[in-house]
């Protein structure tokens, strides 16, 4: 198993509404439709909850993405998917990509299960 996940904070001048309207109604649905897509065991959005906000200023980070891959094969098989391009040119309709940060682990080390 492989996981792409991602911290993702919104782009200048969105407020925290709009960003988490925008990544569950519209880029969600333009991945989940994609070839890129069909490499994908499953895609998880975390949201933030909008009473958790301190304001539209907020610093912090607006949500988690994970995407899980049966392998690294399928992983870099996604992302070179020919429309991977059209969901990366989405990004900035509402993240900052500039801050985007992201990692790629294997399978996880479980040090509780219960």
């Amino acid at each position: 198993m492989v996981k792409l996940t991602c911290l993702l904070r919104r782009r200048d001048g969105m407020s925290p509404a709009d960003f988490h309207s925008y990544w569950r109604e519209s880029h969600g649905p333009l991945v989940a439709s994609s070839e890129s897509a069909t490499y994908v065991l499953r895609y998880l959005q975390h949201h933030r909850p909008l009473e958790e906000y301190s304001g539209d200023d907020d610093p912090g980070y607006d949500g988690v993405t994970e995407q899980w891959f049966a392998c690294m094969d399928d992983y870099r098989a996604s992302v070179e998917a020919s429309d991977f391009a059209t969901l990366w040119a989405d990004l900035p309709k509402f993240l900052d990509v500039d801050r985007l940060e992201f990692v790629v682990t294997e399978e996880p080390v479980v040090i509780i299960e219960r």
